[in-house]
């Protein structure tokens, strides 16, 4: 029985690749071609239609890296053509697709010689309609082809010089296929798609199962009754050999699915931002082309920004788009701007990343997202359900936890509860793709894999080709109406993301629950490479932060004669947070996207330092006396949060001193000793007298890593890399120096070939060490780590997240622990034992690690935080943060959690000395330190009101009242949209509110100006 199925399996698929296949199209005549290359950057279809174009061979090599050539197709369909019950015209274009990895190649867009987009050309999309070119039968219109180059190679992570346009050379990467005229047989086609539906599905039956052998038999009929050498005469009764096997209705309990078109476009990375915003327009025109021909497909958007761009540069399509959302067939999703990594941006950049989201659909539109959109992001900050929820939302969709290394994720349907106890309806679709292609294969896994079966019977399956590949195909919907309801298939109902939700809330209750983050088990090293992407992020978030809030006092403060800048901080986040894309920040794109998100950051602090000098100086006047804009949400130097005043010099200088050796600084506060290796080998605060640094351990230790991924270079540090470290305790030299009022303590090292100083700084008043360390990087896979031994015996360490902390176990007791072997902060990591800690804070660093160890002298535990603070991958970008870096990171023992707040903002925030006339005082006061307040700005609609963002930092209940200086007619809460509404523990009254907050809790309040 095995040796015969084999056989008719093989006879199958040689049959459908000799006969079938080629019957399709059964008549060609090539057209006539003519071309113009762009010799730069992409232009507009107009512009490219007036160039002179130069007669094209077909097969001729086309197209150099990153290059575009513009084809105009001309010629006339024979007239014997079309005529058929069973046969229409295409025109067909092969640009030369060299693999069948749609999205990853060349790609093309057709365009009318009126200027208005027909469809995209893509490698399993290659077909236009006669119909879609107009009237007649002539042919003439244009295809405005793409030459990326294949950057993925394979897989096979390579060094590649294609990313970066001045390194990628000039040879043609393509040869053009058949571009012709060709007569489809729509029963042909229909019998390729019955067969590859049954086939597929055949393929995934058990062998013992009788279902699985009618259908061999029944494909063995269909090629007996079928003439090979007349395909299109004989193909009608080949379906009919097939009819019956088709028609058996799915089991009763047969699992189902919910299949909703989708295309996953990342906004960057192995292709440059300009062209996403083509392949923007390639997919959705295949789309709504697709959408004209089957009124019940339904496709999933995510992602404004991407139809902001299609509004931008392609309104003619974005019109179509808006006619298409109003049928309820395209439908906008996620309400996010981007895609966005949610590891690594700050509590307010999340926030916005749904507030300019779901506000473009809403204006554009019309529509609310409900669910959040995250299929690929690279793990989930466990500050999202609450985020999600203030923002209007109640959904969560992820895909990505299906790339685990180390554990699976115990349920698919699930309550996600965050770090302040919101709990948010979260589904991980079986099908483990967000690309299917509806496949017997695909379906099959779904419901194989579902892990909630006995409980719930509904998943949802994301189908199309997606990066440029084309979306839904016509292809996939035939699939999904031959399975709608098939015997030993899944059933599959097309339909959108809101409507697998309603429909699964209701199929399943009493759900499982998952608490905290949800940490992806790969691509750790997401949280380092591409340094300066990353320090332009932290900048730009501070920046973002101190804009807002010193433009909404000015206005306030001058009595409305300073105008808000709204329009221009609104385009300054949207460049933000399309920069926090998640192969953006997180830093695996290829060199080109980094060369322009940091040309972007220098644009961006140059336009924010402006906006910051102009309502710094409408608020303080004219004057020559030195005022400190704090901007952060605790006093410092004398001068109140959020206000401007004149600060206060320390009193206490710095004691700096050589024993033998050492260098040792104090302030009165902290006492620090350098030994002449540069290494911190003791820190004290006098507070406590006690000793932060383990006995006979160091601080600030260097250590140099090999760093050679299993493949995923740029996104992946694997556990490995701990077995080959080299400590860098020699100093090539170790002295005494000042910084004003500051004793630094400067050191020079080498990090393998890269030249490195760092200058180690204790400033007056102070409470932390400040290391600042500079380094000239040439190294290649390489991690280069900065170490703290700690003589503190901690079971967890709290990272800062968005709105607050999570807590992570420094023990391995589990596989789930052992494999958190790097992890995310943001501003500050802390760890400690009852009454005692330490805080580490960086100005830009992400990556960390927390170990313990025993000590050798009483065998008491030690915890040893580590700071990653550069890597050197080879792919995607070859030469990946090669060059000058500057990181800085402030060490302060005898701190808890709420001093780690302090000095996160302190690292992060520097000092801000102008001039003027007079002093400012605070927009608002909090009575409670442990209420901070995160942004402070005038409200979204231009009414003047203003609104205030805080929240829970100390991970506990904490009461206080929050009082606007300011005449105010109401205040009212609001969700993260600036819409009123209830918010539990908020009271407000006459000029504030009295808060009494659960932990972590986030709040918004709108204050509206007499």
């Amino acid at each position: 029985m095995h040796d015969d199925r084999r056989i008719t399996e093989v006879r199958l698929a040689r049959f459908v690749r000799e006969r079938i296949t080629p019957a399709v199209y059964s008549r060609t005549v090539p057209l006539a071609l003519s071309s113009w290359e762009v010799p730069g950057e992409p232009v507009p279809a107009l512009e490219a239609m007036r160039q002179q174009f130069q007669p094209q061979e077909h097969g001729a090599p086309w197209g150099r890296p990153w290059g575009t050539t513009w084809l105009r197709l001309q010629g006339e369909v024979p007239e014997s053509w079309g005529g058929g019950p069973d046969t229409t015209v295409e025109v067909v274009v092969d640009l030369g697709f060299t693999t069948e990895a749609p999205g990853f190649q060349c790609e093309g867009i057709a365009w009318r010689p009126d200027g208005s987009i027909i469809k995209a050309i893509s490698p399993r999309n290659q077909y236009i309609p006669l119909k879609l070119l107009g009237s007649g039968m002539a042919v003439d219109f244009y295809v405005e082809a793409a030459a990326n180059p294949d950057m993925a190679q394979g897989w096979t992570f390579a060094a590649t010089p294609l990313g970066d346009k001045a390194t990628a050379g000039r040879a043609p990467q393509y040869r053009l296929g058949t571009i012709a005229i060709a007569e489809l047989n729509q029963c042909v086609w229909e019998l390729q798609q019955d067969i590859w539906t049954l086939s597929g599905l055949m393929e995934q039956l058990p062998l013992e199962l009788p279902r699985r052998h009618e259908i061999l038999r029944a494909l063995e009929r269909m090629m007996d009754v079928m003439d090979p050498d007349n395909v299109a005469g004989t193909a009608a009764a080949g379906r009919e050999a097939l009819a019956e096997v088709m028609r058996r209705p799915a089991y009763a309990s047969a699992h189902h699915l919910v299949a909703t078109g989708h295309a996953h476009i990342d906004s960057a990375w192995l292709w440059p931002v300009r062209e996403t915003i083509r392949k923007c327009a390639r997919t959705f025109s295949n789309v709504v082309a697709l959408m004209d021909e089957n009124p019940d497909f339904v496709f999933s958007c995510s992602s404004a920004q991407q139809l902001a761009w299609i509004k931008e540069y392609y309104p003619e399509l974005f019109g179509r788009i808006r006619e298409k959302v109003r049928a309820g067939q395209f439908v906008p999703v996620g309400g996010m701007w981007v895609e966005s990594d949610t590891n690594m941006p700050g509590g307010e950049a999340m926030a916005r990343q749904f507030v300019e989201g779901k506000g473009f659909f809403l204006s554009e539109f019309g529509i609310e997202c409900r669910e959040a959109w995250l299929p690929d992001s690279f793990g989930y900050s466990a500050a999202l359900p609450q985020i999600v929820k203030a923002a209007g939302s109640r959904w969560f969709l992820t895909q990505k936890i299906s790339w685990n290394q180390t554990n699976r994720m115990p349920h698919h349907t699930f309550n996600w509860e965050g770090i302040d106890g919101t709990r948010l309806f979260t589904h991980f679709p079986p099908v483990d793709t967000y690309n299917s292609d509806l496949s017997g294969r695909d379906l099959a896994h779904a419901e194989r894999n579902y892990r909630d079966h006995g409980r719930g019977t509904v998943s949802l399956v994301p189908f199309g080709y997606g990066d440029g590949g084309g979306g839904p195909t016509r292809e996939m919907l035939a699939a999904a109406a031959r399975t709608r309801d098939l015997e030993g298939s899944p059933t599959v109902r097309i339909g959108s993301a809101e409507s697998f939700f309603r429909q699964a809330e209701e199929d399943y209750q009493g759900l499982p629950v998952w608490v905290g983050e949800m940490y992806l088990e790969l691509h750790r090293g997401t949280y380092t490479s591409q340094a300066r992407t990353k320090k332009g992020n932290r900048r730009s978030e501070h920046l973002l932060r101190e804009a807002e809030l010193w433009c909404a006092t000015a206005s306030v403060r001058t009595g409305g004669d300073y105008e808000y800048p709204a329009a221009e901080l609104r385009r300054l986040w949207h460049l933000v947070l399309l920069q926090q894309f998640h192969d953006i920040l997180p830093g695996s794109s290829i060199a080109w996207v980094h060369q322009d998100a940091e040309r972007n950051y220098r644009a961006i602090d140059t336009a924010l330092e402006a906006i910051i000098g102009q309502a710094a100086s409408a608020m303080l006047g004219a004057g020559e006396q030195e005022f400190l804009l704090n901007a952060a949400p605790h006093a410092r130097q004398g001068v109140p949060a959020l206000a401007a005043a004149t600060p206060v010099a320390a009193t206490d200088a710095v004691q700096a001193t050589r024993d033998g050796d050492c260098c040792i600084l104090d302030n009165g506060i902290i006492r620090a000793v350098v030994d002449a290796d540069g290494l911190l080998v003791s820190l004290r605060d006098h507070a406590t007298g006690r000793e932060a640094i383990a006995p006979g351990q160091r601080g600030n230790l260097l250590e140099l890593h090999r760093d050679t991924p299993n493949e995923w270079d740029a996104w992946d540090i694997d556990e490995f890399y701990r077995r080959n470290v080299t400590p860098l305790r020699h100093a090539e030299s170790v002295r005494l120096s000042t910084d004003g009022a500051a004793a630094v303590v400067v050191v020079d090292r080498l990090a393998g070939t890269s030249p490195l100083t760092q200058r180690i700084t204790l400033a007056p008043g102070s409470p932390s060490l400040e290391i600042t360390t500079t380094v000239d990087w040439q190294e290649r896979e390489k991690l280069l780590k900065l170490g703290f031994a700690l003589d503190v015996r901690a079971d967890r360490s709290a990272a800062e997240t968005q709105f607050g902390h999570v807590f992570r176990p420094t023990h391995t007791n589990t596989s789930w622990e052992a494999a958190k072997f790097e992890i995310c902060a943001h501003r500050w990591i802390h760890v400690g034992e009852p009454g005692y800690g330490v805080a580490v804070s960086n100005s830009s660093t992400y990556g960390h690690d927390v170990g313990r160890s025993v000590r050798d002298t009483d065998g008491g535990t030690t915890t040893t935080v580590r700071l990653s603070l550069l890597r050197a991958p080879k792919f995607p970008d070859p030469d990946a943060d090669r060059g000058r870096h500057e990181l800085t990171v402030s060490i302060r023992p005898g701190a808890g959690i709420a001093d780690a707040i302090e000095e996160g903002y302190r690292t992060n925030l520097a000092p801000r000395l102008v001039r003027g006339a007079a002093p400012v005082e605070p927009l608002f006061t909090v009575s409670n330190p442990a209420l901070v307040v995160e942004a402070v700005k005038c409200a979204q609609d231009g009414s003047g009101d203003v609104v205030v963002r805080l929240y829970e930092s100390l991970g506990q209940r904490s009461a206080g009242r929050i009082t606007a200086n300011f005449p105010v007619s109401g205040v009212v809460a609001t969700d993260l949209l600036e819409r009123a509404g209830d918010a539990p523990g908020v009271d407000p009254d006459g000029s504030g509110a009295v808060l009494s907050l659960r932990p972590f809790q986030l709040v918004t309040l709108r204050f509206t100006r007499q």
